[in-house]
């Protein structure tokens, strides 16, 4: 999941430094990431991944680093499982 993750903020959220230098718990908007190119992110991830945000997990919060990107889609999946 790590890795599809850093492959689409790479190829979305036009990062002014390379995704590959960041650690996983970098704060991705203090690297650069906007909140138009978060939205793409969100966009690109609910497609990799074929989940849908909930209104709840579509805040900065959830895309603040790679860490909370995938435990956020970690608990999508796991709530799609349980229903």
């Amino acid at each position: 999941m790590n890795e599809t993750i850093r492959e689409l903020l790479t190829r979305v959220g036009g990062l002014p430094v390379a995704v590959t230098g960041l650690e996983d718990g970098a704060d991705l908007y203090a690297a650069g990431l906007s909140s138009f190119a978060s939205v793409q992110l969100m966009l690109a991830i609910e497609e990799a991944f074929d989940i849908e945000f909930p209104d709840n997990l579509l805040n900065r919060k959830s895309f603040s680093s790679i860490s909370a990107i995938e435990e956020t889609v970690s608990q999508i999946m796991k709530a799609r499982e349980a229903a």
